[in-house]
C-alpha cells in the first residue's frame, strides 16, 4: 500500500472538522521543507514567521465560526508574484533587493480566502526558461531526479507540490510555464482561459503593478489532484476590482459532461516541426485508451483542427516579439540586421522566432489578425468536440543545461537533437489562442521520470478540462509520490489514524 499525501480538499474537510489545526498543517510543512528542501532548493523566499501567525489567526477565526474557501491551508506562491515585505526578482540579480509594498491581486485573492502563504518559489532568469536556475537563488531540482529540471518557469512551484511543500501554489504561464513544470514533477496544472484571472502584481521588478491585459500570458492553479486545481481557480478567477469595480466573482459554465462517456475527444501525438518522443507517446496513448475504456468518442483526425504547423509559426512570432520589446536599441538593430538576412524560403521555426523580434506594428496587427481566425476556428472545432488531448513537451524531465544561449540549446528527442525552443510547439497550441488548458499526470516513463499531458477545452468553459482531467485521474491515477520524498511526519501520523480526516488515500 502506498500512501500519498492528503489533497487541499481534505485537508480543508479535516480542519472543518477540527481533526487538525492549521498550525500543525504549517508546523508540518514548515517541518518537511526544512528537512527536504536544501537537496530541491523550492523555496527560494521563506516567509515562516508570518505564515505561523496567519494560521495562528486562522484557527483563531475558526474558533469564532467563520470559514472561508481555504482557511488555514497552507500553499506557495511562484517568485514573480509581488508579496508585500518580501523580495520580487524574477531571479534578475540587478534586482534582488527590490521589496514591493503591496500583494499582487492574487495573494491578496488566496489571503481573502484564508490561506497560509508559506513563501515563494524558484524560477528562471526573467521567467525565460523551460528549467528553474538563476545566479541569485540557485538551481531548483526535480524531486524525482536531482539531476534533472523541474521545468519552468513555474519550477519551483511544482518540485515543492511534488516535495510535499504545501498542498497548492499558484503560478503563470505563457510558453507552457504552468504546464510544462507539472509534466515534469508528475502534479496537475491548469492554464486558465486568457483572460480570466487576473493578473497585477505579477509584474517584473520596479515596474508598476496595473491592471493590464498581457498578450498570451496567464496566472493559474497548481495542485497535486484535479479537484484541488479547481477549489484554487475558483479562489483565482475573475477580472480585476480596480477595472470591474470590488466583486471579482466570474460565473463559468459547467462542464458540458460529468460522465467520461459523454465526451468528444481530439487525441494528437504528431506535430509537423518536432516528433514526439517515445515516453511522451506512451503516455498520450495511456490516456486515449483510458477514454476509449470509459467510452467516450476518440478521433485522432479531424479537418476542424486548425493547422498545426501555422499555429506553431504564428505563436513563436507573437511570443518573441513580446519578449524583446524591451531590449536595448543596439540588440534590436543586431536583430534586424539577421532577420534581413534570412532567406523567404526560411520557414523554421528559429526563423519565425527571429521574425518576430522585429515585427512592426502593423506585422503585429496582421499577426494578430490570423490569430483571430484560429480562434474562429476552434470555435468551430469545439462544436464537435469537448477537448483535445496532446503532449505539453515532447519529452519528460531532461538533464540541467545552464548554457547561456538558449537559442544554441538543444533537446535530446530519443537520440536525435532539436531547438530548443522547438518544444514549446505544443504549449503554444493553447495559449496562441488563449484556449484553456489542464496538464494531468499520465504515467511514468520506462526511466521512472513523470509523464504529463494537457487536455485543451474551449474558450472560457474552463470547467470541462477540468472536470476530464478529474475523470481521467480516477480511471489512471494522477500524482505519484517521488521515492525519495516518501517517508513524512503527517502521513506517518495519518497512517496511525491520530487525525482520522488526514488518513491516506490508497
Amino acid at each position: 500500500m502506498e500512501w500519498n499525501w492528503p489533497t487541499a480538499e481534505e485537508l480543508m474537510s479535516a480542519l472543518r472538522a477540527g481533526e487538525v489545526t492549521s498550525v500543525e498543517l504549517t508546523d508540518e510543512a514548515i517541518t518537511r521543507i526544512e528537512r527536504d528542501d536544501e537537496a530541491i532548493n523550492a523555496i527560494c523566499v521563506p516567509d515562516f514567521d508570518r505564515a505561523r501567525a496567519t494560521a495562528h489567526q486562522a484557527d483563531q477565526a475558526r474558533a469564532r465560526g467563520e470559514d472561508r474557501p481555504l482557511l488555514g491551508l497552507p500553499v506557495t506562491v511562484k517568485e514573480c508574484y509581488d508579496i508585500a515585505g518580501l523580495p520580487t526578482t524574477w531571479g534578475m540579480p540587478m534586482h534582488r533587493d527590490f521589496v514591493p509594498a503591496e500583494d499582487a491581486v492574487q495573494v491578496s485573492r488566496l489571503r481573502a480566502a484564508g490561506a497560509v502563504v508559506l513563501g515563494k518559489t524558484n524560477v528562471p532568469l526573467g521567467l525565460q526558461d523551460l528549467q528553474s536556475f538563476n545566479d541569485i537563488y540557485g538551481t531548483t531540482r526535480n524531486p524525482w531526479d536531482h539531476d534533472r529540471t523541474p521545468g519552468g518557469s513555474s519550477g519551483g512551484s511544482a518540485a515543492a507540490l511534488a516535495a510535499g511543500f504545501g498542498a497548492l501554489s499558484i503560478g503563470s504561464d505563457i510558453a507552457g510555464s504552468l504546464r510544462t513544470p507539472a509534466h515534469f514533477c508528475g502534479v496537475h496544472a491548469h492554464k486558465p482561459t486568457l483572460g480570466l484571472a487576473a493578473n497585477r502584481g505579477m509584474v517584473a521588478p520596479q515596474a508598476p503593478a496595473l491592471p493590464v491585459d498581457l498578450d498570451l500570458a496567464v496566472v493559474g492553479p497548481m495542485a497535486r489532484t484535479a479537484r484541488d486545481l479547481t477549489l484554487l481557480l475558483d479562489v483565482m478567477a475573475g477580472p480585476d476590482p480596480l477595472t470591474h469595480g470590488v466583486a471579482h466573482d466570474l460565473a463559468l459554465p459547467p462542464a458540458r459532461h460529468q460522465r467520461l462517456g459523454d465526451f468528444q475527444v481530439l487525441v494528437l501525438d504528431e506535430h509537423p516541426f518536432i516528433p514526439t518522443g517515445s515516453a511522451v507517446r506512451a503516455g498520450v496513448n495511456r490516456v486515449a485508451d483510458a477514454l476509449t475504456d470509459g467510452g467516450a468518442r476518440v478521433e485522432r483526425h479531424s479537418p476542424l483542427l486548425p493547422d498545426l504547423a501555422e499555429a506553431a509559426t504564428l505563436y513563436a512570432q507573437l511570443l518573441f516579439s513580446g519578449s524583446v520589446a524591451h531590449f536595448p536599441v543596439d540588440a534590436d538593430e543586431q536583430l534586424r540586421t539577421r532577420a534581413a538576412g534570412l532567406s523567404a524560403d526560411d520557414q523554421s521555426l528559429d526563423a519565425a522566432r527571429l521574425r518576430g523580434m522585429v515585427l512592426s506594428h502593423r506585422d503585429w496587427i496582421e499577426a494578430n489578425n490570423r490569430r483571430e481566425l484560429h480562434r474562429h476556428g476552434w470555435r468551430r472545432f469545439f462544436t464537435e468536440f469537448d477537448a483535445v488531448v496532446c503532449p505539453i513537451t515532447p519529452t519528460p524531465a531532461f538533464p540541467h543545461d545552464h548554457a547561456p544561449d538558449l537559442l544554441e540549446r538543444r533537446i535530446d528527442i530519443d537520440g536525435v537533437e532539436h531547438p530548443y525552443f522547438d518544444q514549446l510547439v505544443w504549449a503554444g497550441l493553447a495559449t496562441m489562442p488563449g484556449l484553456p488548458a489542464t496538464a494531468i499526470p499520465a504515467g511514468l516513463s520506462s526511466e521512472g521520470l513523470p509523464v504529463g499531458v494537457q487536455l485543451i477545452g474551449p474558450m472560457f468553459e474552463d470547467r470541462t478540462p477540468l472536470r476530464l482531467a478529474e475523470l481521467l485521474e480516477q480511471r489512471i491515477g494522477g500524482f505519484q509520490v517521488p521515492a525519495a520524498q516518501r517517508p513524512g511526519t503527517l502521513a506517518d501520523r495519518t497512517q496511525t489514524h491520530d487525525h482520522p480526516g488526514l488518513r491516506s488515500r490508497t
